[in-house]
């Protein structure tokens, strides 16, 4: 009896005990349950993605990131791929409810019996379901509060969400190594290759990943990463995915990595500067998260192989400006005889070469004498960042380095052993001395009618100065910009045959400053002469009366603001010949205003933009097609584009100003492009002193901008001029642009009649007279009418003749408001 009362003593105390317990452990799981995150957040899961850029024809060019990651649904998914993922992370994934309980007493048993004993780290059972609660929702602190938690939410989201809605969280979700998050972007960076595209081998050692990436990285740890990496191919093996055989071979492999630095890859050589102002585009418009998280995918106007020939061109320019200025000396200077073991690859291999100029090579002197120099190559780095064992040598003789040389120079006396210097390679094992041009420039190619960059080069180099000359450096266009003060006279009553003195002219600037007396590049004048001769030999005394005296220079600060060459109007008369500073993307776009018939462009980079769900958020084209919404077609006619940009110019003044700059070509100051093919316009421009050298120029399909200039201006030289500089870059790029390509040529609008004139004199054309041309005049103004300009009397060259002043309705003189000339002195030639 005793006994039994014991028993029921002990009995209720346990009891009681079991119920406080519970009723402790129903607080504490009610406590944690109460402070659970809100697990449907995962509905709303937007992880940081890559934006990507792409040239126009869909290449990838660049991408953007805070986490690399590309998230691919998983329908995109290969099977082999999520089978491999589920085989080395959760075999039951399917088959359970976001706890495994057989995996987890396999777990303990495994830890209390092996790894309790030898101290090895416990290992876990945690679902795939598990471990995005703790990815997404509880982060990864190993305490038991933690584990409960996640175990909790494990069950709740498995009850909100489909396995395979998990499974692609999972999948997009985790850091693969390398800057590589999820299955998308790690494929890429680790094969080079889309996840479709992957074998056996490769699927299992991305799901080898996940359990601690950095111990399977293929360059430090190759033998755990093909360990590992076999390991899941058992697992996939015994769980029925691939066959003995198939797992047996894809454990043959070796591990095949390849990883991809996709900021130097093929697509984007040469774009550096198009890109990265594509960037600050985006940057400017969307903000850091916008550009780094957003997941934007852009399609810009980049012509890629334009783009190569346009950096050439420039490229080419520019050394064959700065070789004509002789030898600098070496990059650096390597003391050989310090060298550890003679290695002259050690030292060399630390000197930092230019990445985006992969024709050059750097390498060290070893020896020279009179006729040749011995040199050895920088070594190359193996994958990893490890530099190369293999040490190559070559030579340089006397022919390919004799820019260098002056009269009577060998070899020895420009090279020394120890000179750090840049080659290229010119066959069979030659390679010819390079130095890095001082001076820099840039150039802009542009379609005329759409305002589309299709190619832009801001410097020789990238890597050397991010600066882009192209959109960031302000210049003085010098006569590039004279065209507009002719534009302007050509749309307010002047024809081509005008007739206006080239002589010296003083203007005044105010009080208490000193008159301006423009010259001319030539130090002399040549009296009366056409508006047409006048831009094509780029006459600055004649161009400085027209603008001051005749057409007022308030009307062509005007139309400079209106083709979009300067914000502010300025009313200096220096303005007139190129005094004040624009970019070259600015006169380039304002050029294309006078190919495409006097339409206002704006230039673009960019054609779409669109985000993460391929919803568009900007479209460059925003032409209006009012029955482009049909259904299906049904015999009806092409739907018409509904064009409304501003009419800056009349159609007629823009083809009479591009056919007077083909005179430029023909007969003027760019004559060294006279061979191009089909029709070509464009003009030359080269400020005071030849600190800035341009020409601007187009055929019917591009318009091309090219400047030539040292960063901090100075003089280019006493013969510099922008039609011996800059007009052979446009020459050697248009000569590759238009190569195979029909030849192009203007149209004139209607209304426009050519009538045979002098284009000196501006007087009607006689048979047989060289210098007659077929002119082009808008209706009622050719010769005969009564505002035929060149019919007015000439005087002979050199007589005092003055054109007359603007007046006003009452024909009263009026005089021209012009403040203080600007710290520009204008264009020369």
């Amino acid at each position: 009896m005793v006994l039994l009362r014991f028993i029921g003593w002990v009995f209720g105390i346990g009891t009681l005990f079991l119920l406080a317990g519970a009723a402790a452990a129903g607080v504490y799981i009610s406590s944690v349950w109460d402070d659970l995150p809100d697990f449907q957040v995962l509905r709303d899961y937007e992880p940081p993605v890559v934006s990507r850029i792409h040239a126009s024809d869909g290449q990838l060019v660049a991408e953007y990131y805070s986490q690399n990651r590309l998230f691919l649904p998983i329908e995109m998914m290969p099977d082999i791929l999520k089978e491999a993922y589920i085989s080395a992370e959760d075999r039951n994934f399917y088959h359970h409810y976001g706890f495994d309980p057989m995996a987890f007493a396999r777990a303990m048993f495994t830890n209390l019996t092996t790894n309790l004993s030898d101290g090895s780290r416990w290992i876990g059972a945690s679902t795939i379901t598990q471990q995005v609660a703790k990815n997404f929702l509880v982060g990864d602190e190993y305490t038991p509060d933690r584990k409960l938690r996640e175990l909790i939410l494990s069950f709740r989201i498995e009850q909100a969400f489909t396995k395979d809605q998990i499974l692609e969280l999972y999948m997009n979700h985790n850091n693969l190594g390398l800057g590589a998050y999820g299955v998308a972007a790690a494929a890429l960076i680790y094969f080079d290759k889309s996840v479709d595209e992957l074998t056996l081998d490769e699927v299992a050692y991305l799901a080898a990943l996940p359990k601690a990436p950095n111990n399977y990285n293929p360059f430090t740890h190759e033998d755990r990463a093909i360990e590992r990496r076999n390991w899941v191919i058992d697992r996939m093996v015994e769980n029925g995915y691939v066959t003995y055989a198939e797992g047996e071979a894809a454990k043959a492999e070796p591990l095949a990595s390849k990883v991809v630095d996709r900021d130097t890859s093929p697509s984007t050589f040469g774009a550096d500067y198009f890109v990265e102002e594509v960037r600050r585009q985006l940057y400017d418009t969307y903000g850091a998260q916008g550009l780094y998280e957003e997941g934007l995918s852009v399609r810009t106007s980049l012509d890629l192989e334009m783009q190569l020939q346009a950096r050439e061109a420039l490229m080419s320019g520019l050394i064959d400006f700065d070789q004509r200025h002789g030898w600098r000396g070496p990059v650096e200077t390597i003391d050989l005889a310090a060298v550890e073991g003679g290695d002259w690859g050690v030292p060399l291999g630390e000197v930092h070469a230019l990445d985006d100029v992969p024709e050059w090579r750097l390498a060290v002197v070893l020896s020279a004498d009179n006729d040749e120099a011995q040199i050895g190559l920088q070594p190359g780095r193996e994958p990893g960042g490890r530099l190369s064992a293999d040490r190559q040598t070559a030579t340089i003789s006397a022919g390919n380095m004799s820019w260098a040389r002056r009269s009577g120079q060998g070899v020895d006396d420009v090279l020394h052993p120890g000179d750090v210097v840049y080659v290229e390679r010119q066959g069979s094992g030659a390679y010819a001395l390079r130095q890095i041009p001082e001076v820099s420039g840039a150039i802009v190619a542009m379609d005329p009618y759409t305002g589309r960059v299709r190619a832009l080069v801001g410097g020789f180099s990238y890597d050397l100065s991010e600066f882009n000359r192209a959109t960031q450096a302000l210049r003085q266009p010098g006569s590039s910009f004279k065209p507009f003060v002719y534009a302007a006279a050509l749309d307010n009553g002047y024809t081509p045959a005008t007739v206006v003195v080239d002589g010296p002219v003083s203007i005044p600037q105010g009080p208490g400053l000193p008159p301006w007396q423009p010259s001319n590049y030539e130090n002399r004048f040549f009296g009366p002469q056409t508006l047409r001769t006048g831009v094509e030999h780029s006459y600055n005394a004649m161009t400085a009366r027209l603008a001051y005296e005749m057409v007022g220079m308030p009307l062509i600060g005007e139309y400079a603001r209106r083709f979009g060459i300067y914000d502010q109007v300025s009313t200096a008369p220096s303005m007139a010949l190129g005094a004040r500073e624009t970019t070259v993307l600015r006169l380039t776009t304002a050029y294309a205003i006078l190919a495409n018939g006097g339409r206002r462009v704006e230039p673009s980079l960019i054609d779409r933009i669109q985000n993460r769900y391929g919803q568009t958020r900007y479209q460059q084209d925003q032409r209006l097609c009012e029955d482009c919404d049909e259904a299906s077609y049904s015999g009806q006619a092409v739907p018409q584009l509904i064009d409304e940009r501003e009419q800056v110019l009349d159609p007629m003044t823009a083809f009479q100003i591009t056919s007077i700059l083909e005179g430029v070509i023909d007969r003027g100051t760019a004559s060294v492009l006279r061979g191009l093919p089909g029709d070509i316009a464009g003009k030359t421009g080269t400020t005071n002193e030849g600190r800035d050298a341009w020409f601007v120029g187009y055929s019917p399909s591009l318009v091309v901008g090219v400047f030539i200039g040292y960063d901090e201006p100075r003089s280019l030289g006493g013969t510099a001029t922008g039609g011996a500089l800059a007009a052979p870059v446009f020459g050697d790029f248009m000569q590759s642009v238009l190569a195979g390509q029909p030849e192009q040529h203007f149209t004139a609008p209607e209304g426009i009649t050519f009538l045979p004139v002098n284009r000196i004199t501006g007087q009607p054309g006689n048979p047989g007279d060289p210098n007659v041309i077929m002119e082009a005049f808008k209706p009622g103004t050719g010769p005969g009418s009564d505002v035929f300009f060149g019919t007015q009397p000439t005087t002979p060259f050199g007589d005092p003749f003055v054109a007359q002043a603007p007046v006003d309705a009452l024909g009263n003189p009026v005089v021209p408001t012009t403040p203080a000339l600007g710290t520009g002195t204008g264009g020369l030639f």
